[in-house]
């Protein structure tokens, strides 16, 4: 069975590698291939793992930082969900220390 798979998005670290310190440096460069983004926009998509991205957009940016989509989305394997345990748990199933005992099947006198 496949693992559930994640990715990292690296388009600040793309960015500040082409000397792009700025995320306004980037609006005017997306609106002059057709991608009007508003500014809180762009910062989001710059400082937060876009969920959605039209194909579009990814496409203007491997143009204005002449990169390959590989160096923007790096697939990783997702983090195991961890269970939070209640303190004085244990781990085990029951409430702090009392645990469940397991049945106990006893033959009727009767039968």
């Amino acid at each position: 069975m496949t693992g559930k798979l994640d990715y990292q998005w690296h388009l600040r670290t793309i960015m500040a590698s082409r000397g792009m310190l700025s995320t306004t440096d980037l609006r005017p460069l997306l609106a002059e291939r057709g991608i009007g983004l508003s500014p809180s926009q762009v910062y989001r998509l710059v400082v937060e793992k876009p969920e959605r991205l039209s194909l579009r957009t990814l496409v203007a940016l491997m143009d204005i930082l002449d990169c390959r989509m590989e160096e923007l989305i790096e697939p990783v394997a997702a983090a195991s969900p961890t269970r939070r345990r209640a303190a004085g748990d244990g781990g085990g199933l029951g409430v702090g220390s009392f645990r469940p005992r397991r049945a106990r099947i006893v033959k009727d006198s009767d039968g």
